[in-house]
């Protein structure tokens, strides 16, 4: 036989013996995925048999395979670029300060409006500023307008507004004065929530005016002016302040640059940060 014949032989045999053995490994293969999903299926229905009889498993089998499902599509959204995912919570809105100025009354809405334009802040959160204002001030027996005349001079409505010697919040308070008056809310930590800080305030203004006899000198016991001579003009900032805010509320025009000229003088800042902790402010 010819050398070539010899060769070409080889080649036929060694073609089919590759062949037996790829045909035998992917028959090994077939046969291990397929045992391998009947043990998976096995597995499952076990699961599922036992998890019937035992709800409390059931249960916590879900919880986890919903956690390993978000788990996944976290890392898919962060793989995709974005920084959100695994941040969202859906109560969130419920921590928000806000409300529709449209469910508010017209006076109220009007006022709500006009502070809004005013200070250059958001018409939902100083809705719901509003809104507590008068509910809070009807307890209280204090005119709304008054207790949003003050927030305005105090904050301005900043939230987060501090003062040199730790007056905080919409309303200013002292808060380590009147830390007691936080417990009922959870802590001194509770003076940045807007709610919360209008609240105190409150109470820490109806008791300055109860005290005083009178709203006017009420408000010096409130910046901690009592002991002065004058309180630097602060009373009538706030009661000019308030009357704008009556005026807008019985609907009549009033320009929101309206100058409020009433200003501290000079020579009574030192003197009314000394008597901060006297009173609600301490401005």
């Amino acid at each position: 036989m010819r050398p070539i014949d010899l060769l070409q032989r080889a080649r036929r045999a060694t073609a089919r013996s590759m062949g037996v053995f790829v045909r035998d490994v992917g028959d090994g293969l077939l046969e291990v995925s397929h045992n391998t999903l009947a043990l998976v299926g096995l597995a499952a229905v076990a699961v599922a048999a036992f998890g019937a009889s035992r709800p409390e498993l059931r249960h916590q089998a879900e919880v986890v395979a919903l956690e390993w499902l978000q788990d996944r599509h976290e890392q898919r959204e962060l793989a995709a670029g974005n920084v959100l995912a695994g941040l969202g919570e859906a109560d969130a809105v419920t921590r928000a300060t806000a409300t529709d100025p449209g469910s508010l009354t017209k006076e109220q809405a009007a006022v709500a409006q006009w502070l809004a334009r005013r200070y250059r802040v958001a018409a939902e959160p100083v809705a719901a500023l509003v809104d507590e204002a008068w509910a809070v001030g009807r307890r209280a027996g204090l005119d709304p307008t008054l207790i949003l005349a003050i927030i305005a001079i105090e904050s301005s409505f900043n939230p987060f507004a501090q003062s040199p010697v730790g007056a905080q919040g919409l309303m200013q308070v002292m808060t380590r004065v009147h830390d007691d008056k936080y417990g009922p809310f959870g802590g001194t930590h509770a003076a940045f929530d807007p709610i919360t800080n209008l609240r105190v305030g409150v109470q820490v203004l109806k008791d300055c005016i109860v005290r005083a006899g009178s709203v006017a000198e009420g408000l010096r016991h409130y910046v901690g002016a009592a002991m002065q001579d004058n309180d630097g003009g602060y009373a009538s900032r706030v009661l000019a302040e308030q009357g704008f805010l009556r005026a807008v509320a019985q609907g009549q025009r009033v320009p929101v640059t309206a100058p409020n000229t009433g200003v501290v003088a000079p020579e009574k800042v030192a003197a009314l940060l000394q008597l901060g902790q006297l009173g609600g402010s301490g401005r």
